[in-house]
């Protein structure tokens, strides 16, 4: 196991990720069901994130609904469908209606995945892998900066949660994303869960992936549940679902990150079987709790 210790000193003269409105606070996913529950009650103190493709349209309901969310609390503004590595060019039709609602609401933090979902017009509901390549590498630092210059902010990238690899494959992930931010200048979205399901499906470990992780360039942390299921060989399998509680393991890591860095915006994905808001309110409390007690002591004082 890699000694975080050592590599937080090494790593304390890198860049860090801008300070921004968000430091600090855990929100959660904006469903519109909950909207007047949320209106209803005390005003959370967090914030809410949304992905973008729900919000295209150029009004009706989801836009009233988001406009009465947004009066009162910040936005973190999550892309699911710009295929950033995909190998074909951006579409740019779909990027101009991504920088329209940057515009329009003014979120926080912007954010979309290392991942692909395109194939010439098709659109895949997933978040496909990629081989971590040069060739990679080239393409996805292109699409970044297209993106970065459309919209005139920085934008975060998020590790995904993974279940193949890829033999061509040259370099690890915290290698390659390292490298797409000094190309770029873009920030990190860390999905806790996602590191955690990988290093399931893949048999490595979760503390020496992030011990080898960027973390002094993330601006946002993800946290969810997955599904535990098994391979064909009878080996445990992770899903990264989105519909139920985060686990126990995945709650540890996510201590030992802000333990680490401090209090980084940290964001409850619930994304199907939604529970009532009573029940996110009350994993968005878990988060803020150890949040605040990073704050309580310093944590940022030792950042990686």
């Amino acid at each position: 196991m890699r000694d975080l210790t050592a590599s937080s000193e090494r790593e304390a003269c890198q860049p860090r990720f801008p300070a921004h409105a968000l430091a600090g606070l855990a929100g959660t996913s904006f469903k519109p069901q909950h909207l007047q529950a949320i209106l209803a009650g005390p005003r959370p103190r967090g914030f809410f994130e949304i992905h973008a493709e729900n919000y295209m349209g150029a009004g009706g309901p989801p836009h009233r609904a988001l406009e009465a969310i947004r009066r009162d609390h910040a936005l973190s503004l999550h892309g699911v469908c710009l295929s950033i590595g995909a190998p074909q060019p951006l579409d740019t039709a779909h990027l101009a209606r991504f920088a329209d609602l940057v515009l329009r609401y003014e979120p926080a933090l912007i954010s979309e995945h290392l991942s692909w979902s395109t194939h010439e017009t098709v659109y895949f509901n997933d978040l496909l892998p990629l081989p971590l390549t040069e060739a990679t590498l080239a393409w996805v630092c292109e699409h970044i900066d297209q993106v970065q210059e459309a919209i005139r902010r920085p934008l975060l990238l998020e590790n995904p949660s993974t279940y193949v690899l890829f033999r061509e494959q040259t370099m690890r992930e915290t290698e390659f994303l390292r490298a797409v931010t000094r190309r770029t200048g873009c920030g990190l979205l860390l999905d806790v869960n996602n590191v955690f399901v990988s290093a399931t499906n893949h048999g490595f470990s979760p503390l020496e992936y992030l011990a080898d992780y960027p973390l002094g360039l993330v601006g946002e942390i993800h946290l969810a549940g997955h599904a535990e299921q098994s391979d064909d060989e009878g080996g445990p399998l992770l899903i990264d679902s989105h519909d139920r509680p985060v686990a126990d393991a995945v709650w540890s890591l996510f201590e030992s990150v802000i333990a680490r860095v401090g209090p980084i915006p940290t964001l409850i994905e619930w994304d199907s079987e939604i529970p009532e808001w009573p029940r996110l309110e009350a994993e968005v409390a878990a988060a803020q709790k150890i949040l605040d007690h990073a704050a309580s002591v310093g944590g940022r004082s030792h950042a990686a």
